[in-house]
């Protein structure tokens, strides 16, 4: 996890998350003291944007959200993108960043690349962050705390499978990718992330995964979070070729005041999961 160390003296008892993407933003607000979620807010890009456009979006949204013109007693930023890799901690070196990301990733030589510690399953999650969103954030905040929003992902599931016995794959899905977080035993089999635009990409890229890991599509739990229900073509697909489909839940134990109701119970998954 990487933070900033700019001080910052605030009372405040509100905290802040806010998970961006090049397609979309969203954020919300946490009232410790009551442990009450009081804003959840989603902004969807028209199209996918490069980095610049994005900031110039973030910019737009704490220039007219009036709930984020307010004081915080911590703000994270969660950073969504393909370009992560995961890598055993034994076998972590941190002069080697650029290494483990360029076989699987386009990156260039201008890229800040850093890591977050996934002390769960003892590996590091390296990942390239939008720096020019985190220097923003610094601007406004001061102190704060940023991570890849795969690793909140990775760290949620584990918590909550380690002691399962039965084989689960987890498709986190929004508007153009999802991810699959495959788990056996409480151990992390896998973790990738595909970008799609039919039904049928999204079954192309489920079905391959676990025919490569061997998994037999009438024992693996297949559990859906994320941008999704059960009237999804995308539910309705997976239940032609998976046996064992569900929607999964968060199982949190925040309060949501009334215009800040998640739309399910597994929407929302890593923003908040990330307080």
């Amino acid at each position: 996890m990487a933070q900033t160390t700019k001080i910052s003296n605030i009372t405040s008892n509100l905290e802040l998350s806010i998970q961006i993407s090049l397609s979309g933003l969203s954020f919300c607000v946490l009232e410790r003291d009551s442990n009450t979620i009081t804003c959840i807010k989603h902004v969807d890009f028209e199209k996918k944007l490069n980095p610049f456009e994005v900031l110039d979006k973030l910019k737009h949204v704490f220039n007219t959200e009036k709930v984020l013109q307010t004081q915080f007693s911590n703000v994270q930023v969660l950073h969504v993108n393909e370009l992560s890799t995961l890598v055993p901690k034994p076998l972590f070196n941190e002069d080697n960043l650029a290494d483990y990301l360029k076989f699987n990733s386009k990156i260039l030589k201008s890229d800040f690349i850093t890591y977050d510690s996934i002390s769960v399953n003892d590996s590091v999650n390296v990942y390239v962050p939008y720096v020019n969103v985190n220097n923003y954030i610094y601007d406004m905040f001061g102190c704060f705390t940023f991570k890849h929003f795969s690793t909140i992902l990775i760290e949620a599931i584990l918590a909550a499978e380690k002691h399962s016995e039965i084989p689960k794959v987890f498709a986190n899905i929004s508007t153009d990718h999802f991810e699959i977080v495959v788990v056996n035993k409480g151990e992390l089999i896998l973790y990738n992330t595909f970008e799609y635009t039919t039904k049928e990409d999204f079954m192309y890229y489920l079905l391959f995964t676990t025919e490569q890991l061997q998994l037999n599509p009438e024992t693996f739990n297949l559990i859906f979070i994320g941008d999704i229900d059960s009237k999804d073509e995308l539910y309705i697909t997976a239940y032609k070729y998976v046996r064992f489909v569900f929607l999964g839940n968060r199982e949190d134990d925040y309060k949501y005041s009334i215009n800040a109701q998640p739309a399910s119970n597994h929407s929302d998954f890593t923003l908040i999961k990330s307080f």
